[in-house]
């Protein structure tokens, strides 16, 4: 069936599936929060199928996302993930998963989770955008910016507002599913 779908999907396969059955979906796993925080942060530079393309690797290589296992890392263990051509080898963003980790650990012990830190930023409720063209679709915003600052407060790194702004939508904390979409209505 071809049904109509944000643009940004293209027609790639692996695309059409992220986004037809996650991308804006309300996300609220602390482990799946995470995992989306640091693709995200690994797509700064370049597009996001280039990250989709690699998740699996990520998946791999960063311990299944398990928090207190990547907070744990050494620096042997972070030379070795510079090493694997499965995950982007970039050494800042390498050190900022596993940073991140150990802020997120930080956040969880306060809060009691790391999904009670992220909704708080939309009151626990996914906002509802009404788009109809990627161009009306902003690269940050407000809650954005706030979230960035926060969680740079809180000793994240790679969480600058256009990538939290990006974060939310993935996670859906916000639904910027163009109203043409077939997913608008669904999410």
């Amino acid at each position: 069936m071809n049904r109509p779908r944000c643009p940004w999907a293209g027609d790639d396969p692996q695309m059409h599936a992220y986004h037809d059955e996650e991308w804006g979906v309300p996300l609220h796993d602390d482990r799946a929060l995470f995992e989306l925080l640091t693709l995200e942060g690994a797509q700064a530079g370049l597009s996001w199928r280039t990250v989709l393309h690699r998740r699996r690797g990520y998946r791999e290589v960063f311990d299944n996302f398990d928090l207190e296992r990547i907070a744990a890392y050494t620096p042997v263990d972070i030379q070795a993930r510079r090493a694997d051509a499965r995950i982007i080898r970039n050494r800042a963003k390498i050190q900022s998963t596993v940073g991140n980790a150990r802020a997120a650990l930080q956040a969880i012990d306060e809060l009691g989770s790391l999904d009670a830190l992220i909704w708080s930023f939309v009151d626990g409720r996914p906002l509802r955008n009404a788009f109809r063209a990627m161009d009306d679709i902003p690269a940050e915003t407000d809650i954005s910016r706030a979230m960035s600052r926060d969680l740079k407060r809180r000793g994240f790194t790679f969480v600058g507002p256009t990538i939290c702004y990006a974060f939310m939508q993935a996670a859906g904390l916000v639904n910027d599913h163009l109203v043409t979409c077939f997913r608008y209505r669904e999410v």
